[in-house]
């Protein structure tokens, strides 16, 4: 199955690490093998964590790997002049405008702790729902209303459909933050819309923000989105079998280079935690140990 754009979307909030370096390589395969160009996208609306230096090393770490992309800015300035999310603000404005004019939307006052005292899971349970916060009212973020959502279909690389429910953890999710930026998930949708991404590739962890975007797609009448072929890859673990982490300084890429390491050594690394039988050093050996 061919497609036309697919996209490298890391986040400015920490050095990338040997896991986000593996979500790169498998999106280049699978973009060769598709015949689908890539746009790298960098996410940097979290403001709060966003720091140059983590957009210079997402340069530094796709030239040091020789990860090839055909959209997209290739210089810090370059990027914050002309690629930032910052200018697509009119954007996700014009989105949250529809979804409150549908009533898609309502206000949530809860903090962090006070979901948790209500549920031990962390889950959000609708608290806010029915009542009736003004959309308006400062130091409150907009939920969408998933109440009443149906099965969401999703298709998924290389081209099965399958039904699912919305899952506990994004039920209600956010969809502009208490300081009026749009969060994640919004702004994820509205950008590969803009762009035209038809081919999505994230880890397993994130199958549930897919789910959430379809049903977000949906209510913004944007049917495009949800004929996009996605494909959720498995995580690599660290130490202790654990999802590696940026915020953990797990095996960023820039440690590894100032260690003298070449790329060489990073796809040996790779490949032992793929489980590789024999030993991995190029991004051909890599290409020949997924299963894509």
């Amino acid at each position: 199955m061919n497609h036309q754009l697919t996209r490298l979307a890391p986040t400015p909030s920490g050095f990338l690490h040997l896991g986000n370096l593996y979500s790169f390589l498998l999106t280049q395969a699978l973009a060769e093998k598709t015949g689908a160009k890539i746009l790298l996208r960098i996410d940097d609306l979290d403001r709060e964590r966003y720091q140059a230096a983590y957009v210079q090393d997402i340069f530094d770490t796709l030239d040091f790997m020789e990860i090839r992309y055909d959209m997209g800015p290739k210089t810090l300035s370059e990027f914050e002049k002309e690629w930032s999310q910052i200018h697509r603000m009119d954007k996700y404005r014009e989105a949250l405008e529809i979804l409150s004019a549908k009533g898609a939307v309502f206000a949530c006052e809860c903090s962090r702790k006070k979901i948790q005292q209500y549920d031990s899971s962390g889950y959000y349970l609708g608290l806010c729902q029915t009542l009736r916060i003004p959309l308006d009212k400062e130091n409150t973020s907009w939920r969408m209303d998933t109440f009443e959502t149906d099965f969401i279909k999703m298709k998924s690389y290389p081209g099965e459909t399958k039904s699912y429910t919305m899952p506990h953890d994004t039920a209600f999710f956010v969809v502009r933050k208490r300081d009026g930026l749009p969060a994640y998930q919004l702004s994820s949708v509205v950008d590969d819309l803009h762009f035209g991404v038809d081919l999505i590739v994230r880890g397993k962890d994130l199958q549930s923000s897919t789910l959430a975007q379809l049903m977000l797609s949906g209510s913004l009448e944007q049917p495009k989105f949800n004929e996009s072929t996605f494909h959720h890859h498995p995580l690599l673990k660290g130490a202790k079998n654990k999802k590696l982490s940026k915020s953990a300084g797990d095996t960023s890429i820039q440690f590894l280079r100032k260690e003298g390491k070449k790329p060489a050594d990073l796809y040996r690394i790779l490949g032992k935690m793929m489980g590789a039988k024999e030993q991995v050093s190029s991004y051909g050996e890599f290409k020949e140990l997924l299963d894509i």
